[in-house]
């Protein structure tokens, strides 16, 4: 604002050097009357021109999106006790798993549409370190509605024996557990969405299991 206001001054200044301005004749007046508004044009353009830039309001800048946090076989058990008492659903995914790229979405509608009958979600990427960037789009992208983690490098096999002793770690892969924490159910490869409605609503009716 004030920069818009100092580029006022100055037009107004050079207005003001054109009115008084006295020469030997009218027609050298009227020369220099022409000479000095192209001048005052030509200041008025190249302040605008530069004050616009800081004048103009700025876009808020939309908050970065934070990466999952890291997770190994320990900290896999301590999620399930979190979650203790409450019907869970564990779906693990990467990137670079064409389906999971097309069975992600649709587990994130059902995650809403069962949200309200107490069902709670996670999922856990096994992206590596390299594809951060891609883990990053896909998560923009799809924007889950359910809390995500990424799978801590290393270590695969006792990860996965602490997930499911029978899982070699092929993706996509879903696992379900009862309010007492216990494993009740899965689904390895990718599920259709009436196999994983059938086994979210005998999660969700399992009662006390």
């Amino acid at each position: 604002m004030r920069l818009l206001e100092a580029a006022s001054r100055v037009v107004q200044l050079y207005a003001v050097r054109m009115t008084f301005s006295t020469g030997g004749g009218a027609d050298r007046m009227g020369v220099e009357g022409r000479t000095m508004r192209t001048r005052t044009v030509f200041v008025a353009v190249i302040l605008l021109a530069f004050v616009t830039p800081f004048a103009a309001p700025q876009a808020p800048k939309a908050p970065a999106v934070r990466d999952p946090e890291l997770i190994d076989a320990d900290g896999y058990q301590k999620l399930l006790q979190q979650y203790r008492g409450k019907p869970l659903l564990v779906t693990f995914w990467a990137t670079w798993c064409e389906p999971c790229r097309d069975e992600y979405p649709m587990l994130n509608e059902l995650a809403k549409r069962y949200a309200p009958q107490g069902l709670k979600v996670v999922g856990i990427s096994m992206d590596d370190d390299g594809d951060r960037i891609l883990m990053r789009r896909f998560l923009a992208r799809y924007k889950p509605v359910f809390t995500n983690y990424r799978k801590k490098p290393g270590s695969e096999a006792t990860f996965d024996q602490a997930v499911y002793a029978g899982w070699n770690g092929s993706l996509p892969a879903t696992f379900f557990y009862g309010k007492t924490g216990d494993q009740i159910g899965h689904v390895l490869g990718e599920g259709t969405r009436a196999t994983y409605e059938s086994a979210i609503q005998s999660l969700l009716g399992s009662g006390s299991k």
